[in-house]
């Protein structure tokens, strides 16, 4: 049996010695850390939590649950166009499993050092399966995006291809449990847009990540921009895979409702399409435009689903 520090000196804490260039004054082992942020930046700072039965099954693999809390952080800090630089990780267990606290902390870690991102501390502690991750990043002040900054007459675009998250959940509960299955590795490895935040920063008006789903999300953008949308239901680009799995009105609900997506939804200038089409295509990221920003309020151009996207406490299942 491996109690609480043990677990956390052992596996959790970082690989490396924290330096000044990290901006880590002082990291993992004491009560708290001291950190030096960036003169001229403004401090970007979100969490999440992911608990096992509602964000994750609970037969996933270890190394993949690591991965998955800390990159559906990290998303939040792409929609606001940061650099990632901190996190904070609480875990909670309800027994000492030191073989899985090892494949956890592998994903977990390999992510951190694909982000450039430093674990600075945390919390070990015995209850249910949660891991709770805080992100902190950095942006230029002048560069956050919001998701008030949309204007009428802008661009509706997301990155990547929809629906993956919900239809790697319903193919896990087929009984498909291979991580290179790409639905399933879209949901249990989602890869969070930094690259494409930093970039879109200096092009977008707004921006959010879709994991509650399209409409969701979209809804918050246009509450926060006292706008309404018209969406082309046929642009929208889908998971590979999706339509094969769920047919085509299973495949568009997943896109539009589905939620774990965790791409992003942006808003730009019609001007600015080919310019930020441009920039992500260089390093593999499609931006698919799938409608437009409107006078007035609500979304039309496809067919509303009962729920517009998951939320905790409304009495469903994810």
């Amino acid at each position: 049996m491996h109690g609480e520090f043990e677990l956390i000196n052992r596996w959790l804490a970082p690989a490396h010695a924290s330096t000044m260039d990290t901006g880590v004054v002082l990291g993992v082992g004491d009560d708290a850390c001291l950190l030096s942020p960036t003169a001229g930046q403004q401090l970007v700072v979100s969490v999440d939590t992911s608990v096992e039965g509602h964000h994750f099954p609970a037969k996933a693999p270890a190394s993949a649950v690591g991965h998955r809390a800390l990159a559906v952080s990290l998303s939040d800090l792409a929609a606001m166009g940061a650099r990632p630089r901190w996190c904070l990780m609480s875990l909670a267990l309800p027994v000492s499993d030191a073989a899985w606290v090892a494949e956890f902390a592998k994903g977990f870690h390999a992510l951190c050092d694909a982000a450039k991102v430093n674990l600075v501390g945390g919390d070990v502690t015995a209850g249910e399966c949660a891991v709770s991750v805080t992100v902190m990043g950095e942006v230029e002040p002048a560069r956050a995006l919001r998701r008030s900054g949309a204007r009428a007459g802008d661009i509706l675009a997301v990155t990547g291809a929809l629906g993956g998250g919900a239809g790697g959940l319903a193919a896990w509960q087929a009984g498909e449990h291979d991580l290179q299955h790409p639905l399933v590795s879209r949901y249990l490895l989602p890869q969070p847009r930094l690259e494409a935040g930093r970039v879109l920063a200096e092009l977008a008006s707004s921006a959010i990540d879709i994991s509650d789903g399209l409409l969701a999300d979209l809804g918050h953008v246009l509450e926060a921009s006292k706008l309404g949308a018209k969406l082309d239901a046929q642009a929208i680009p889908l998971a590979e895979g999706l339509v094969d799995l769920l047919g085509e009105e299973g495949a568009m609900q997943a896109a539009l409702s589905g939620g774990d997506d965790y791409e992003l939804l942006v808003t730009l200038a019609p001007e600015r399409l080919a310019a930020a089409q441009a920039e992500l295509a260089s390093f593999g990221l499609a931006l698919t435009e799938i409608g437009r920003l409107v006078e007035g309020s609500g979304i039309d151009g496809v067919k509303m689903p009962t729920k517009a996207g998951w939320q905790h406490f409304s009495g469903g299942e994810p």
